[in-house]
């Protein structure tokens, strides 16, 4: 069904001091930036069989998207939404949420680790995972990125294959017994939040 990642999008506070880090610090190209009319109302279609077409609106906004290219030809995407909300209150972890860089070798994540520090960007690692090791970074608006390079024997990934049942059996019971029964199914998957916009097309 998928062939390869295309992009990744995240938001970001400042379109060019996010360009500046991630060319000048990473070292990533910046290759389109992608900015609607002003005060645009972004829209997407919504057909559904048996009913009329429609779309969803979204919220006013002004908004540049913006890309970097990665070595495998897929981006590394940011929206600029100035006012847009606040994004301080996502009880997730801190250290949940990541993007992953693969570099070819450990000579180059020793080299990236002393790249990034030298423009006085703190880095954590590098931690030996058994099947990679990487180091931990933030850009300047505190996603977390990671740079990581391949350990793994020639028969990592198919042992990780055979436990993954057995492990997700082993987390499906841990939650059940530690924070009660998964919350019921939904029949219907929805692809906007509940209070969208939904007008005829």
């Amino acid at each position: 069904m998928f062939g390869r990642l295309h992009h990744v999008a995240y938001r970001c506070r400042d379109a060019q001091r996010t360009v500046d880090f991630y060319t000048k610090v990473v070292g990533l190209k910046y290759v389109a930036g992608l900015m609607p009319p002003e005060n645009h109302k972004p829209s997407w279609p919504l057909n559904e069989p048996g009913q009329p077409a429609r779309k969803v609106l979204g919220e006013e906004a002004d908004s540049i998207h913006i890309f970097f290219e990665l070595g495998d030809g897929s981006y590394l995407a940011f929206f600029d939404v100035p006012g847009g909300g606040d994004d301080s209150q996502d009880p997730t972890p801190w250290w949940v949420k990541h993007i992953a860089f693969e570099v070819a070798d450990m000579k180059t994540l020793t080299e990236g680790k002393k790249r990034l520090e030298a423009h006085g960007v703190q880095v954590l690692g590098p931690k030996d995972h058994g099947m990679c090791q990487s180091i931990y970074f933030m850009d300047p608006d505190g996603h977390r990125l990671e740079m990581t390079v391949r350990t793994e024997q020639a028969d990592t990934w198919q042992q990780l294959a055979g436990d993954a049942q057995k492990e997700l059996a082993r987390w499906n019971e841990l939650k059940k017994r530690k924070y009660g029964p998964a919350p019921a199914g939904k029949d219907k998957i929805p692809a906007m939040p509940a209070d969208s916009t939904v007008v005829s097309a």
